[in-house]
């Protein structure tokens, strides 16, 4: 004689979405992109300070430069107070490498 049928345990049905709230993922989003754009800044300013060091640039080009990099760093600074992120929440632990930005 075969063995009852033994029904299925009920799964609740899912709807597709999940349950995450917007603060979080904006914050989060915007600590990435802050964190690729400190990081290309910093790239960017240690090959300006060796191309000034070697000579390469003109007194208005190093002008340039300079009002430039200080400009982005004060965007930086106002865009991580938007989102209520420190400078340190940019840099990311990349565990037996360190860190991804030097820490200052």
């Amino acid at each position: 004689m075969p063995a009852p049928a033994v029904p299925a345990p009920a799964v609740p049905a899912t709807t597709g979405h999940l349950d995450i709230e917007r603060d979080s993922v904006e914050k989060g989003l915007a600590s990435l992109v802050l964190t690729i754009v400190e990081l290309l800044r910093q790239l960017m300013e240690r090959q300006a300070l060796r191309r000034i060091d070697q000579g390469d640039l003109t007194d208005e080009q190093v002008e340039r430069i300079g009002v430039t990099l200080m400009a982005l760093e004060e965007r930086m600074v106002e865009l991580r107070e938007h989102f209520g992120l420190e400078a340190g929440d940019l840099n990311l632990d990349l565990g037996p490498l360190g860190s991804l930005l030097p820490r200052d």
